[in-house]
């Protein structure tokens, strides 16, 4: 048991645990456990299966384990390939649209059963070998329009987020992907920016400007500190100070801590409860 459960959020309503880096060589309910331990009510996934097309029995144990674990799951990556290759999602790659929607559409049912209402697409990484930008930016365009009106159908938001740590992925910063999103002519509340100030920050982006600009049109907000992709308050980020920032600008939504962390060690044993209100 970590001590973390001694470092209780007070179920926080407006923080969620990204549970695909922290603690991520434990099976996917001992993770939930140890989110509810820690205090939180929500959580978020990068795709978490192996393929972008699961077993019906995979899925089924992935959204009974959250069923069960009595935690909101607010935030769905799609699949994005080979991630521990170093690809960065699908969106702009021609040729894996089957891949694609496949998980999209298996999202969209995790959503009906769950309450999800936020999906993460990851734009992809250029491949100058075998792709024109201009080619991947077109196929891109036609996925997220495709994506969003398959999300709307229940409600829900397909997101696309700048990335850090990948040269080749070419949405960097937030008028990086609001650009993108414009251009595809997608409409709010279909479409919009995961607003991740880690890689922003990373990025060199002025995340101050960014969220004075897209506060009130974010569709989800995500944090870790740097260097490292800590926990808040194991780095030099100013993350309480932007977060209150965002709540001054109109953002209402939910702050994900999406850090790495291991069972090797407690996040969150230098986290007390004042730091979860700074955040929230």
């Amino acid at each position: 048991m970590p001590s973390s459960s001694n470092h209780s959020t007070g179920g926080v309503p407006q923080l969620a645990l990204n549970l695909s880096l922290l603690w991520k060589e434990l099976p996917v309910r001992e993770r939930l456990r140890r989110a509810t331990a820690a205090g939180f009510r929500a959580v978020e996934f990068w795709w978490p299966f192996t393929s972008a097309v699961p077993s019906p029995q995979d899925i089924d144990e992935f959204a009974d384990s959250i069923i069960d674990s009595g935690l909101s799951l607010v935030g769905l990556n799609l699949f994005a390939g080979d991630m521990p290759a170093g690809d960065r999602g699908v969106l702009s790659w021609p040729g894996r649209e089957a891949e694609l929607f496949a998980s999209a559409e298996i999202a969209r049912t995790l959503g009906v059963r769950l309450g999800t209402r936020r999906f993460n697409a990851l734009y992809g990484n250029r491949l100058p070998d075998r792709f024109t930008p201009e080619h991947q930016d077109k196929v891109a365009s036609e996925n997220v329009r495709k994506l969003a009106r398959l999300f709307s159908s229940i409600g829900a938001t397909v997101m696309i987020e700048p990335v850090s740590g990948a040269p080749a992925y070419p949405l960097k910063t937030a008028q990086d992907v609001t650009d993108f999103i414009e251009s595809a002519r997608c409409d709010a509340p279909d479409a919009g920016i995961l607003l991740d100030l880690y890689h922003l920050a990373t990025n060199g982006d002025d995340v101050e400007a960014a969220i004075a600009t897209h506060a009130k049109s974010a569709a989800h907000v995500q944090v870790a500190d740097a260097p490292g992709r800590g926990i808040p308050g194991s780095g030099e980020l100013p993350l309480a100070g932007w977060v209150q920032q965002l709540r001054r600008a109109g953002y209402r939504g939910i702050v994900a801590l999406e850090f790495v962390g291991s069972t090797e060690d407690d996040p969150f044993e230098h986290f007390d409860n004042h730091s979860w209100e700074n955040l929230a």
